[in-house]
């Protein structure tokens, strides 16, 4: 069977505190399919596993009068009910190939938890930036086990900040483990089988989301998935969510700041990626999350199959 026409869009910015540049070959890789009709459930799986990148999206048609697409999100190992670099990487491919019409201000996804809507910015005829907004937080209670998800990450508990390590989910759950600085977040090394030790105690084989914050709502982060097929991911916007949250739920960032955060991720893997993050509410009650940012398609091609 011939898929089609398929994208490799990066979402690949500039790992420097003051500026967003689209640039290939950094970032996290994408494979979009814009025509998943036909395709079974495994034939997809087996293709993102081909494929071995942290995710593919197959486009398929609406489900629903209140989306745009249907759209399916695999990694090399299971499908994900939502994810953000693949949802803002398949939107950007989207409107390369003129599936989103130009100049529209929203696009929405039908993704396993339900329409989400991605808003458009665009300049010169291109488009230049996209906010997909993401569910509400839902919170776990602190973990206690904290040198245990220390050791999955090849650390210590001295080398964990004064937060709490917290599951937080915004469609996907993540443990969110807040450590003391920059070098700290590159000293970690992930251990798979570490990671299955510490599943008993989060209450699930999980993902780890390491975190320094090194300035008002600025972020340097890496994260960590065995269980999902992904040993590092260069950028996680389906966490990014979740950690946005968890700084306005802790009072880890300004007011003022909330609505700016930035992430930058992959640094450590030679594979830069910026993330903006944008909450609305407050520590009692979030009432909207948004993650932000860039990709470049970088080729095309077939797979026969």
């Amino acid at each position: 069977m011939n898929l089609g026409e398929y994208a490799f869009a990066s979402a690949a910015v500039s790992p420097s505190s003051t500026a967003t540049l689209r640039e290939a070959l950094r970032g996290n890789q994408l494979a979009v399919f814009p025509d998943g009709r036909g395709l079974s459930d495994r034939t997809m799986q087996a293709i993102a596993r081909e494929m071995n990148l942290s995710e593919s999206t197959f486009v398929l048609p609406a489900e629903r009068t209140d989306t745009d697409v249907r759209m399916r999100i695999f990694t090399p190992a299971r499908e994900l009910p939502i994810a953000g670099h693949p949802t803002i990487g398949s939107t950007f491919a989207l409107a390369e190939s003129g599936a989103i019409t130009k100049q529209a201000t929203r696009f929405v996804f039908g993704l396993g938890v339900g329409p989400t809507a991605v808003d458009l910015e665009w300049a010169d005829g291109h488009l230049r930036f996209a906010w997909m907004t993401q569910p509400n937080p839902e919170f776990g209670p602190p973990l206690e086990a904290r040198a245990t998800i220390a050791a999955a990450i090849g650390l210590g508990v001295d080398d964990l900040a004064d937060h709490p390590v917290q599951r937080v989910s915004c469609g996907v759950p993540y443990v969110l483990v807040p450590l003391r600085d920059r070098a700290a977040v590159d000293r970690a090394v992930p251990d798979a089988a570490a990671f299955r030790r510490a599943a008993p105690d989060v209450g699930e084989e999980f993902a780890a989301f390491a975190f320094a914050i090194i300035g008002d709502g600025m972020l340097y982060s890496r994260m960590f998935a065995p269980v999902f097929g992904i040993t590092e991911d260069p950028a996680t916007g389906s966490a990014c969510g979740p950690v946005g949250c968890y700084l306005v739920r802790h009072a880890l960032v300004s007011s003022g700041g909330q609505g700016a955060i930035v992430n930058d991720q992959g640094v450590a893997m030679g594979r830069a990626s910026r993330i903006h993050i944008a909450v609305r509410g407050d520590a009692r009650a979030i009432t909207e999350v948004k993650v932000g940012g860039e990709a470049v398609l970088v080729g095309r091609g077939e797979l026969l199959v």
